[in-house]
C-alpha cells in the first residue's frame, strides 16, 4: 500500500527490510548501539562486522534520537541507527516520535531521497504494533508537510503479515483523516 503526499511516496511493505534498494534502512537501535537480536541482528549478519565497529567508535545514542553509519554489505548505502523506548520506561511515545524524526532528520541532512523503518521498538522492547503504527505514520505523514529538499521515498517494512495488517489500517485510517 502507498500514497504519495507533497510528492513524498509513503509506503509499507511486508518483508525482510535488510533486502531492500534504499538510501537507508532504520535499525531499531538500543542505547549501546550494539547489533542484538531481531532487525539489529539481521543487520549484522547480511551487513558484516563493518557496521558494528562503526557503531562502536560512535559509542551511545540516547533514546529518541538516531545516528548514521555506512551499510557495510547491504544494498542500502546507510544504516540510521533508532534508539526507541522500552515500554515501562514513561513518555514512550513521545520518544518513539522523537526517534522516528531523528532518523528522517537525519536522511534529509545527508541528501537521502530514500528510507525504510521497521516497526521501531515492538520487538524485545515491547511497544505494543498498534501504538508504533499511530505515532510512526502520524510522524512519517507530518513530515511530507514540511520544506523538504532530498527524501522523495519513506517506507515501512514490516516482517509479518499481522504487523503489516496493523499498520496497513492505521495508514488508512490517517488517510482518510488528510482528506476530511
Amino acid at each position: 500500500m502507498q500514497a504519495v503526499l507533497n510528492e513524498v511516496t509513503i509506503e509499507l511493505v511486508q518483508g525482510d527490510i535488510t533486502d531492500l534498494e534504499v538510501d537507508a534502512i532504520v535499525n531499531a537501535a538500543n542505547s549501546q548501539l550494539i547489533l542484538g537480536s531481531g532487525v539489529a541482528g539481521a543487520i549484522r549478519s547480511k551487513g558484516g562486522p563493518a557496521i558494528q565497529e562503526e557503531c562502536l567508535a560512535l559509542g551511545f545514542c540516547e533514546v529518541g534520537s538516531a545516528v548514521i553509519t555506512g551499510g557495510g554489505n547491504l544494498k542500502a548505502r546507510h544504516v540510521i541507527h533508532a534508539v526507541g523506548p522500552r515500554m515501562g520506561e514513561g513518555s514512550e511515545s513521545g520518544k518513539l516520535a522523537n526517534a522516528v524524526r531523528a532518523s528522517l532528520e537525519l536522511a534529509e541532512r545527508r541528501g537521502l531521497s530514500s528510507i525504510a523503518f521497521p516497526a521501531i521498538s515492538t520487538g524485545v522492547f515491547g511497544y505494543p504494533l498498534e501504538g508504533c503504527a499511530d505515532v510512526m505514520l502520524r510522524v512519517i505523514i507530518d513530515y511530507t508537510f514540511e520544506d523538504l529538499n532530498s527524501l522523495k521515498r519513506a517506507i515501512v517494512c514490516l516482517y509479518d503479515a499481522r504487523a503489516f495488517n496493523i499498520f496497513t489500517a492505521e495508514f488508512r485510517r490517517k488517510l482518510a483523516e488528510l482528506d476530511d
